[in-house]
């Protein structure tokens, strides 16, 4: 292993082992905490799957909210989105999953204070925590865990994008595996593990388009649109999050007569960055992600399920 990555990874052993033996001491909201998370930096798809576990919620009647950091925003402290706000203020998937859900998404730094906020408006209703796996600080009823396929090749930050090694899933209650996981050869112990299948919702046009992202896996969107049968002349990736400038929109604009594309594609999370400069892109298609939970139903008993019972026993 290269000794940085071993470093990195001592020092993530140490800071979990001190949680374990409750040598640092958790923070308890009143309403049960769903965490949704993953190992690496970016990419595994935790937001199109809260969002999917949102809309199960939402189905079912029960009133939630979303605690996040924020990823990005400039703002500081506890704060709860306004849909109609912009990334800068509150993160953009943060402020997608507000205008998705339409619930309350509560950003902060600290994922407990946000949580107060928001039991003090609301009461203790049920809180999804938005990349929780790692903010171990705030006590949660049920940890879920995203993993995809390229994870088990990946390497320990700053080697590789993985902030835990694969043995930390044994804190996991849940395990999703994407669709081009295989199950074989995971070790896994007593969790739950469940498949999502992840696409796009492809554009109905038969122009020619460019697409252009600034997500943690460009390439998987590429060929999702590709696999959809949308016809690409060109592509653009910028780092993920980005947040759209003057100038990157007159250098789209100029790659796109390049290519001779007649309409540009590009993602939800985008058009957030994007904000004001949308409208200068026109045509622009705004792609959804779709994710499918099999056997849903029976997945969100069992959260709902397992929450009732821990919070039921004394802490």
């Amino acid at each position: 292993m290269n000794p940085l990555a071993a470093l990195y990874g001592a020092a993530v052993r140490a800071r979990n082992e001190l949680y374990d033996h409750r040598a640092l001491v958790l923070a308890h909201l009143q309403g049960p905490v769903v965490s949704i998370g993953n190992l690496t930096v970016g990419g595994s798809g935790k937001t199109p799957f809260l969002i999917l576990l949102g809309e199960l919620l939402k189905e079912r009647g029960i009133f939630f909210d979303v605690l996040s950091r924020g990823y990005r925003r400039i703002t500081k402290g506890v704060a709860p989105v306004d849909p109609l706000g912009s990334p800068r203020e509150y993160g953009d998937e943060p402020l997608l999953i507000a205008r998705k859900l339409g619930v309350p998404v509560i950003v902060g730094e600290d994922r407990h204070a946000a949580g107060q906020l928001s039991e003090e408006r609301f009461g203790p209703l049920l809180h999804l925590l938005d990349d929780g796996f790692q903010h171990r600080r705030l006590a949660r009823d049920f940890d879920i865990v995203l993993l995809t396929s390229s994870d088990a090749r990946d390497s320990l930050l700053p080697i590789g994008r993985m902030r835990e090694p694969l043995s930390s899933l044994r804190r996991a209650d849940a395990v999703v595996l994407t669709n081009d996981m295989p199950g074989d050869g995971l070790r896994l112990g007593s969790q739950q593990v469940w498949r999502v299948t992840r696409g796009v919702v492809a554009p109905q046009t038969k122009e020619p388009c460019l697409a252009f992202c600034g997500i943690a896996r460009p390439q998987n969107f590429i060929a999702q649109l590709q696999a959809a049968g949308v016809m690409l002349t060109g592509t653009r990736s910028f780092r993920d999050h980005h947040r759209y400038s003057a100038e990157d929109v007159r250098q789209l604009l100029r790659l796109r007569q390049q290519r001779g594309a007649a309409e540009f594609v590009t993602t939800e999370k985008d058009a957030v960055n994007l904000a004001g400069h949308l409208e200068a892109l026109q045509p622009v298609h705004v792609v959804p992600v779709r994710m499918r939970l099999h056997n849903a139903p029976a997945v969100l008993e069992f959260i709902l399920a397992t929450v009732r019972e821990r919070k039921r026993r004394p802490a």
